[in-house]
């Protein structure tokens, strides 16, 4: 998150509410993959719903894990482990800041490391947020999160990316400038 600046209350209010956005299709008990985790906050919210979390994400300082908790300092998927298949995969406000051969390369990870019957759910805003997000920036009212690297993504181009999973839902969420989406591995 920003690069090792201080995250300021509206960047976490507006993970928070991605996050919120994401609770109703993790199911109980899940063993969850969280790309782009930040600093962790999606399991340490909802920890009780999580039997296994893994966290990755390339702004971590350092690796850390406990018994059913584990952040990793790097990309996915170069820098995951082996292991079995997550039941779900989070990528809350992720793909926006891929390149189209990243993106690409992370939806075949994601097909192999995801469940039968296993749910992708990716948040992504719509790029008529970027000025505003810009305009919030300048006058520090955010951090930004990484802002720079939006790219002006679409979110249309979600299913296309994923196009090996079934899509079952798209939702609109934040005054319609953020997009929820929730596959499916068949």
């Amino acid at each position: 998150m920003g690069k090792g600046k201080c995250v300021k209350p509206l960047d976490r209010f507006l993970q928070r509410w991605r996050i919120l956005k994401a609770k109703p299709f993790i199911p109980v008990g899940s063993r969850l993959l969280d790309v782009g985790c930040a600093d962790g906050f999606l399991y340490k919210k909802y920890s009780s719903r999580i039997a296994d979390y893994v966290g990755i994400d390339p702004i971590l300082k350092s690796s850390t894990r406990h018994e059913n908790y584990q952040l990793i300092a790097g990309r996915y998927p170069n820098d995951l482990p082996k292991g079995p298949p997550f039941d779900v995969i989070t990528m809350l406000a992720v793909v926006e800041h891929l390149s189209e051969a990243l993106q690409e390369q992370l939806a075949a990870a994601i097909f192999h490391d995801l469940a039968p019957k296993g749910r992708l759910i990716v948040t992504t805003p719509s790029p008529r947020v970027d000025p505003m997000l810009h305009v919030m920036k300048r006058i520090k009212i955010i951090d930004g999160m990484a802002l720079e690297e939006h790219n002006a993504f679409e979110p249309i181009h979600v299913p296309r990316i994923f196009a090996e999973l079934e899509l079952i839902l798209h939702r609109r969420s934040q005054l319609g400038l953020n997009h929820l989406f929730v596959f499916q591995r068949n």
